[in-house]
């Protein structure tokens, strides 16, 4: 009874160790990817070594699948809390919002409004980036000011100036100089 407490406590640990190193390998964050490699090998032997030695039971095996299971639902709760990186924001609108623009500027996030046609009439398109952290907040505001607005949210791998980089410098220096 206490191998399979075991197999199954092992499980719980090593899948969200396994989810974390390839959020940190896809975040080109290598020291982190690396180290929690190294744990999930250690882990990863460990548990296998208990499962196959001995009369490796039918019991064993499924809470050793059962733990994966569970492990990859305790992965996925903690890289959305972590919310690493950031996250492009494209808001379609009927209409301009200009108190929906100003507020989200107010609140520190760059926005960037684009007019086009759309099939029937002008449209009107918001690029925001921001922390992935801070996405619901800014979907929360979006809704507040359009409900109805089409949104399409994405992972940016890469990016190179812009208003986010200036803020998050002026943010540094003031952290430097109180």
């Amino acid at each position: 009874m206490s191998s399979i407490l075991l197999i199954f406590l092992l499980q719980i640990i090593l899948v969200p160790t396994l989810s974390l190193r390839i959020i940190f390998v896809v975040k080109n964050m290598s020291i982190l990817a690396s180290i929690f490699g190294f744990l999930e090998a250690l882990i990863y032997v460990f548990g296998l070594s208990i499962v196959l030695s001995g009369e490796q039971s039918i019991a064993e095996m499924l809470v050793y699948a059962l733990g994966f299971a569970a492990g990859i639902f305790l992965g996925g709760y903690i890289e959305n809390k972590m919310a690493l990186g950031y996250t492009a924001l494209t808001v379609n609108l009927t209409t301009m919002n200009s108190d929906l623009v100003s507020t989200l500027r107010d609140n520190g996030f760059g926005v960037t409004v684009f007019e086009g046609m759309g099939r029937d009439s002008v449209r009107y398109q918001l690029q925001i980036l921001t922390k992935r952290s801070m996405e619901e907040k800014v979907m929360n505001m979006i809704d507040q000011y359009e409900p109805h607005a089409f949104i399409i949210s994405y992972e940016p791998r890469k990016f190179k100036g812009g208003y986010l980089l200036k803020a998050m410098k002026k943010a540094r220096k003031r952290k430097e100089n109180p």
